[in-house]
């Protein structure tokens, strides 16, 4: 047995080197959160994250990889985490989208991750490499998720024969229209927006023109 790692003080420094880039992610949230990309310091999030600027280029070369890291650990494992669900998912295709729905919401309300395409929107006339990294990481892999889980509806004759590509777009508008409310114009309205109560809205309206004539979802 190695017995340095039996030292209480190096396991205790050994555990704390491996939660640490996951430590720098979540001051980063809270930093980009605060100023967006282009206003983010590495200095900012060494702050957040109790760690000298040094020790984050120990992880991450650049703040850019931070952000990429972010997406990554957040949005992307949520992703393959859903694509693993959609394979084996037994229930109809409307099942599986108000499971992805409602997991989607929980994001939107609960989440700064939320903040992330907000930024993207804001600031990739800037920045188009954020852009490119986004849609290539978030927005294709969600629409082909999404693209697979209609052309199963379609085949099973769940849902009527559309373009499953531009079905899956119409599926992630909602969610889009939540997250920049949420974002942008929520702390500016007087009234409240029920996310819940609108995307249940969208759900019978959109769910009752995908289905074929006769049966109801």
């Amino acid at each position: 047995m190695d017995t340095l790692t039996t030292e209480p003080h190096l396991r205790h420094w050994q555990r704390r080197k491996q939660a640490r880039p996951g430590e720098i992610l979540d001051a980063a949230l809270a930093v980009f959160a605060e100023k967006g990309y282009a206003g983010a310091r590495m200095e900012d999030i060494a702050i957040k994250a109790g760690v000298t600027k040094g020790t984050i280029y120990l992880y991450f070369p650049s703040k850019e990889e931070v952000f990429k890291s972010l997406a990554r650990e957040h949005v992307g494992q949520s992703l393959i985490a859903a694509a693993g669900h959609a394979e084996t998912f037994d229930g109809s295709a409307f099942d599986f989208l108000k499971t992805f729905y409602a997991r989607f919401m929980d994001m939107v309300l609960t989440s700064d991750i939320a903040v992330l395409p907000k930024i993207i929107i804001g600031e990739s006339g800037n920045f188009p490499e954020l852009a490119r990294f986004w849609r290539e990481e978030v927005i294709e892999k969600a629409i082909t998720l999404l693209s697979s889980v209609i052309a199963k509806g379609i085949a099973r004759g769940e849902i009527r024969a559309l373009p499953a590509d531009y079905v899956a777009k119409l599926i992630m508008a909602p969610a889009l229209m939540c997250l920049i409310w949420r974002t942008t114009f929520e702390k500016t309205s007087d009234h409240a927006f029920d996310y819940p109560e609108y995307l249940a809205i969208h759900c019978d309206i959109f769910f009752k023109g995908l289905a074929p004539e006769g049966p109801k979802p």
